[in-house]
């Protein structure tokens, strides 16, 4: 029954944090950048979160690159996926650079003990600001083999990928963190446009999180809280397989769906497999205490999530940094600001 994802304070577990994660509905810990000061720090809190939880984790980050990294120093400058395309001499060369820096992306953050970046973003550049450079392309078709790339690289390292935010939040202008995002479009465009990635890249994606967007001619609830995108659409339609994380309940793209314990409620009954709550820890206590007797009356299987995303084997962060692909995925890296710079 570990359906809940937490985040934490700072840079070491609290009282209350050691008591949380010893809930039978706690499955998984975000970090954020809040959480990060060093390498060193960050492995002794990874460790302190695992040793105080009462079920396998699930330890997850968004590290995306560019202004989407939440661990700096220490760890490799990932450019943003929307600049690989612009800076790269040709599109094969972009995709080149895509998987070398998937393969990057996963192998510093399995190296720290941390299962999954949420990524790739799969999401169209559109009129989003909160998307924006954080999507590979503003259309699919330049889109797609740039992050079968990523997830290649990502394969590659260890670590599995989670597709984000289906259907895609790349074509609607307010910002699901702040607002209630309403994307107007008919179901014949958003088919056409924003669903191709997910449609093409669902048999290798290990997870997807849905938008917190609602897209009226399709359903009047956001994806994440919509049996008919989940079910009818993602599970059945394009008979995707793999785990669905919900988008941050905290988010003021969520509230339509009630309190959070109502929004808890509504995106497990929609077909969501682990739920976030985040940046609210009332809000985390409340998800926390109301899903437990709904997860116990449905009698969900507790390590579902663990054994589909957890990490396989990885490398150490000193073994790591002599390895040749890192050595050359920092030729990439330096390549690419260096375009950046002169651009």
């Amino acid at each position: 029954m570990t359906a809940v994802m937490i985040d934490l304070t700072g840079h070491q577990l609290t009282d209350e944090e050691r008591e949380l994660l010893a809930h039978p509905a706690v499955g998984g810990v975000i970090f954020f950048t809040r959480n990060y000061h060093d390498p060193d720090q960050l492995q002794e809190l990874v460790r302190q979160t695992r040793s105080a939880a009462r079920n396998p984790l699930i330890l997850a980050v968004d590290h995306e690159g560019g202004r989407v990294q939440r661990f700096r120093h220490g760890f490799s400058p990932i450019p943003a996926m929307g600049e690989l395309l612009r800076l790269a001499d040709s599109a094969e060369q972009a995709a080149q650079w895509a998987q070398e820096i998937g393969w990057l992306i996963a192998s510093e953050v399995l190296a720290v003990d941390i299962d999954i970046s949420f990524a790739p973003v799969l999401d169209i550049n559109g009129i989003s600001a909160v998307i924006g450079d954080r999507a590979f392309a503003d259309n699919a078709e330049q889109l797609i083999p740039l992050a079968r790339g990523v997830i290649k690289g990502m394969h590659q390292a260890g670590m599995k990928v989670t597709g984000k935010h289906f259907p895609g939040h790349g074509s609607v202008a307010a910002d699901s963190h702040i607002a209630m995002p309403i994307d107007e479009r008919p179901w014949t465009e958003i088919l056409a446009t924003d669903l191709p990635p997910f449609v093409q890249l669902a048999p290798h994606l290990d997870a997807i999180m849905p938008a917190h967007v609602v897209y009226p001619d399709v359903c009047d609830k956001p994806a994440g809280f919509s049996t008919r995108w989940l079910q009818q659409i993602l599970r059945t339609q394009l008979q995707f397989q793999g785990i669905i994380f919900s988008d941050d309940l905290a988010m003021a793209g969520a509230t339509v769906a009630g309190t959070m314990a109502e929004r808890a409620a509504a995106a497990l009954a929609a077909g969501c497999d682990m739920v976030l709550a985040c940046n609210d820890r009332a809000g985390a206590i409340e998800v926390i205490e109301a899903v437990t007797p709904l997860l116990q009356h449905e009698g969900r299987r507790p390590s579902r999530c663990y054994e589909l995303l957890a990490k396989s084997a990885a490398l150490n962060l000193s073994t790591l940094r002599n390895h040749p692909r890192w050595l050359a995925a920092q030729q990439i890296v330096a390549l690419i600001q260096q375009r950046q710079q002169s651009a």
